[in-house]
């Protein structure tokens, strides 16, 4: 008999011949785009301008040295020390200061000028000749201390850069200081670099400060790097980066290097479709051959919804019912093939699962019931009994503070015990209830002292409803009320290595060796009625919501007495850093 492919066999077959055809055309693509990218990046891109921005930074580095070599040289100290001595050879000084800056200022592969004035003196010397000797100076104009630009009439509408530095260094305006040290450098320098990098990069660079203001090459293109910088201005530009722009409809992409020294900008653009032509013409071909296989397609996705989508779209429906509670969902359809099998399993196993259900729920049904039964067991009638007498015989006594204080107390007390809605509450109303607890008790038995010292940080740890009270009112019941001494209940609350521990310790009778190690088995063995089904519950939700290492335990006090540790996970919960401490 022929063997005879299944409707999956097909369709994969199907898809491995369409898959073929793209793959190679997708790995002659990817290797086209490679390499234009490469060649990009190899040619003209942000590498190169960062490059070419580290040696232009380089350079004016060494040129804002220049005041600080200036300041140190011990001929230029001496004079501005004795510029005012009657026997000092100023003039000879000053001759020799003028020849220091002129050999510092032609050091430097910039065409550059430096400076010294001193206000009091109102003397300047500098390397330029039309400023040395001169009085005139901008005295009270605030000093540049970083790189600033400054346009300046003479210099064929090209700016100047100026750096200055100050003695003392404190001083804001020219004539608040000891001397000024000044360097100045033309933008014509930088328009020779941008020159020389236009040449051997076939670009078209310029520096803007993101503010509107440009230097240019010599040969640059004005209709574009105009509107490229009236783009850029007030833009939030990033150190380095490239961004696109739309020019004469036309995209560019535009190369950004931000100076370090100067704060400015330089900026390169190149036309993206002059980048992106070979992808373009790849993409192209692209389409074309996708078009072809359209046609392929169409037979596979009739063939892919006829035998494959209608089967699985009546199953998603299905589980979609199931997945409402809608248990009785089956489906039924004939696919003729191999869904067939999945669909007679999954009527199968949505039958038993229905059953399954049924049984969970009516077992959840039954847990409910004894767990409420547990809770309202944990509320003892005889304490409600003994509040409300309490309150007759104040009220017969005429003690109406005592009726006022029991009453309201009682009244938070059960407002919080009743309420089931939020089984996760902070520690801080746990500690109000038993607050209240103590309060009513203290009222019954004079006697009774608490005190509460917990740190604020815990006061927002999410702890388990009814987690402390049942605590409390065992030290009361076993400790306190069995002992004609024991009169004090403390809570104390800590924080250590992300654990929690809250005791709780009482001056009772206390239990011995013997009681205490019964005590501790019982708390890890099934409920039962030799042991308080609050400590039992306590003890195991901690366990069950914190995981190992929480939970409760008792210990022995040294001067008699129990105390009971409760331990839990730190919940990482923000907080204040005071601690809470409430004496009764």
């Amino acid at each position: 008999m022929p063997y005879k492919l299944n409707i999956f066999s097909k369709i994969l077959i199907l898809l491995v011949l369409l898959l073929i055809p793209i793959v190679l055309l997708y790995s002659y693509t990817n290797r086209i785009t490679n390499n234009v990218v490469q060649d990009q990046i190899q040619s003209s891109n942000l590498n190169q301008l960062s490059f070419f921005m580290h040696q232009l930074d380089a350079d004016v580095e060494r040129l804002a040295m220049s005041p600080v070599i200036l300041g140190s040289d011990p001929y230029i100290r001496e004079f501005i020390d004795r510029n005012e001595s009657p026997d000092y050879d100023m003039l000879k000084e000053q001759s020799r200061i003028i020849q220091k800056l002129s050999l510092q200022s032609v050091s430097s592969g910039w065409v550059n000028e430096l400076t010294i004035a001193i206000p009091h003196g109102k003397q300047v010397l500098s390397s330029s000749i039309f400023v040395n000797g001169t009085d005139t100076w901008p005295w009270d104009s605030p000093i540049k201390r970083t790189w600033t630009y400054e346009e300046r009439k003479g210099d064929n509408g090209v700016g100047s850069f100026i750096r200055e530095i100050s003695e003392p260094i404190r001083a804001q305006v020219a004539s608040q200081s000891n001397v000024l040290y000044q360097v100045r450098f033309s933008a014509q320098n930088m328009i020779q670099l941008l020159d020389v990098y236009k040449q051997d990069k076939r670009s078209d660079p310029f520096l803007v400060d993101g503010q509107n203001r440009a230097i240019y090459n010599s040969t640059s293109n004005p209709s574009i790097t105009h509107t490229i910088n009236d783009k850029l201005a007030g833009q939030g530009l990033p150190l380095t980066g490239q961004v696109q722009f739309e020019i004469a409809n036309q995209q560019y992409l535009i190369s950004i290097v931000k100076s370090e020294q100067l704060g400015w900008y330089l900026v390169d653009y190149v036309p993206v479709q002059k980048i992106l032509s070979p992808i373009t013409m790849t993409r192209k071909l692209f389409y074309v051959s996708i078009g072809l296989l359209l046609v392929m397609s169409i037979l596979a996705s009739f063939l892919l919804y006829r035998n494959v989508q209608i089967p699985i779209g009546k199953m998603i429906q299905s589980v979609q019912q199931v997945k409402r509670g809608d248990l009785s969902a089956r489906i039924a359809y004939r696919a003729k093939n191999e869904f067939d099998f999945l669909i007679q399993r999954f009527n199968e196993m949505a039958e038993q699962i229905q059953v399954l259900v049924e049984d969970v729920y009516a077992e959840k049904i039954r847990s409910r019931e004894a767990t409420l039964k547990q809770l309202q067991s944990q509320i003892h009638p005889h304490f409600l009994y003994n509040s409300l007498f309490f309150i007759i015989n104040s009220a017969e006594m005429e003690d109406k503070e005592s009726v006022v204080a029991m009453s309201q107390n009682l009244a938070e007390f059960y407002r919080y015990t009743t309420r089931v809605e939020n089984q996760n509450v902070r520690l801080q109303e746990e500690l109000d209830l038993v607050g209240h607890y103590l309060t009513i008790q203290n009222l019954r038995i004079h006697r009774l002292r608490y005190e509460i010292n917990v740190p604020e940080e815990m006061l927002n740890e999410r702890v388990p409803r009814l987690i402390l009270q049942p605590l409390v009112e065992n030290a009361i019941v076993h400790g306190i009320e069995r002992s004609a001494e024991g009169d004090l209940i403390t809570i104390t609350g800590e924080q250590k290595d992300g654990w929690n521990r809250l005791i709780v310790e009482d001056n009772g009778v206390g239990l011995d060796e013997a009681g205490l190690d019964k005590l501790l088995k019982q708390l890890g063995a099934p409920m039962s009625d030799e042991i308080g089904c609050g400590t039992w519950n306590v003890h195991h939700r901690l366990y069950y919501q914190f995981g190992e290492g929480s939970g409760l335990t008792f210990e022995q006090v040294n001067n008699g007495g129990l105390r009971a540790v409760l331990t839990w996970k730190h919940n990482l919960q923000e907080s204040g850093l005071a601690t809470e401490v409430i004496k009764r």
